[in-house]
This record gives C-alpha cells, sequence and structure tokens, in this order.
C-alpha cells in the first residue's frame, strides 16, 4: 500500500497563507496531529519524506529511518510564498487554474509538480505492492500522486482539496494503480472519541 500523508499544521497553514518552500516548523496543533498518525497508522516498510521541516517532523513520528526525496517537496510559489491568496488577483488565480504549464510569479507550474512526482511514485510502486510505503508530504505532490493513481492529467490538481494531516491510500498491487482513500481524517476522529 502506498499511503500519503499531509504533513500536519503549522501556523501558516492555519492563517491561509500559501505555503511553498519556505520552511516553518509544526506548531503545536500539527505536532500532535502528526503523533495521532504515527499510532494510527501501520508501522511502513519504508517511509519517505519531502526534505522541509514539516514533512520531516511529522515523519519522525513514526520512530522508523525517513528517506528523504526531493521529488516530494511542494510546489515551488516562488513570490507568492507566505503570501494570503488575495496576494494574486482574479485574472492570475484563473491562468493559474486554466494551465498546468501556467508558471505563477516565478514558481513552479502544476505540470511540472507532476512530472516528478509520476516519477517517485513509479520508483515506489513495486515496493508498495508488497509492503506499506508512507510518504509524508504536502498538498500539490499529494494531489498528483492522485492524479497518477487515477491515470488523469494535471488538470484536475484544482479539482482537489487535502486537509492538514489528511491520509490518502494507493494500492499498487494490481496492474493499475487504485485510488482506495483520498483526504482520509479518520485516525484523528478516533483519537477523539472518549475512552470507554
Amino acid at each position: 500500500m502506498l499511503t500519503l500523508v499531509r504533513h500536519g499544521q503549522t501556523q501558516a497553514n492555519r492563517s491561509g497563507l500559501l505555503l511553498g518552500r519556505a520552511d516553518p516548523p509544526l506548531c503545536a496543533q500539527g505536532v500532535e496531529q502528526a503523533a495521532v498518525l504515527a499510532r494510527a497508522l501501520p508501522r511502513p516498510a519504508r517511509l519517505v519524506s519531502s526534505p522541509l521541516t514539516r514533512a520531516r517532523q511529522t515523519a519522525e513520528m513514526f520512530g522508523v529511518p525517513v528517506e528523504v526525496d526531493e521529488r516530494w517537496i511542494e510546489m515551488d510559489y516562488g513570490t507568492l510564498d507566505g503570501c494570503p491568496s488575495t496576494a494574486l488577483d482574479a485574472a492570475g488565480w484563473r491562468a493559474w487554474r486554466d494551465d498546468p504549464a501556467h508558471v505563477p510569479a516565478g514558481g513552479e507550474s502544476v505540470a511540472a509538480v507532476g512530472e516528478r512526482v509520476r516519477a517517485a511514485c513509479a520508483d515506489l510502486a513495486a515496493d508498495a505492492a508488497s509492503d506499506d510505503v508512507v510518504v509524508v508530504s504536502h498538498v500539490s505532490p499529494i494531489k498528483a500522486a492522485i492524479a497518477w493513481a487515477l491515470g488523469v492529467g494535471d488538470e484536475v490538481a484544482w479539482r482537489m482539496w487535502v486537509e492538514d494531516a489528511a491520509v490518502c491510500r494507493i494500492d499498487t498491487s494490481g496492474s493499475t494503480p487504485r485510488l482506495l482513500a483520498f483526504n482520509d481524517l479518520s485516525a484523528h476522529a478516533a483519537a477523539l472519541q472518549p475512552l470507554r
């Protein structure tokens, strides 16, 4: 099973800022989210992480060796990194959403993220077919991995929403990948249940 985990919350996420290559740590809630995920998910045979601090902090909660893979880093938002979404006008958002090859403000295109993530998924598929492989990453790479699993183009990225500390599962054991879960927050719901 290929399990994709979005990192826990940061203060920038909580504030609704565009967060790409900027490297803030998890906030207190994000640390708790990461701990819940580490308790709830099976111990992976392989654990892969983006190089950014928020992803590595989340991955380290699992207590197994972490492989850092640059291909799982968040999209580069260029000059928009750390800005509110209102920093880009309606025409700028339209151009970005309508064209996967569009590069916003010196950053990275959705298509470029898709290309690197499809290669990363293909490299993990065989191991994930027989063991649990967990990847801790970010919104844009996770969306790209879902597009890979579904066999669709990068243009679907803007039709998805991925929550902080959400889990997605892709079965790679067949002739084509199958999406089994998307934006799953059940581990957090279970952690909030009172003990009986």
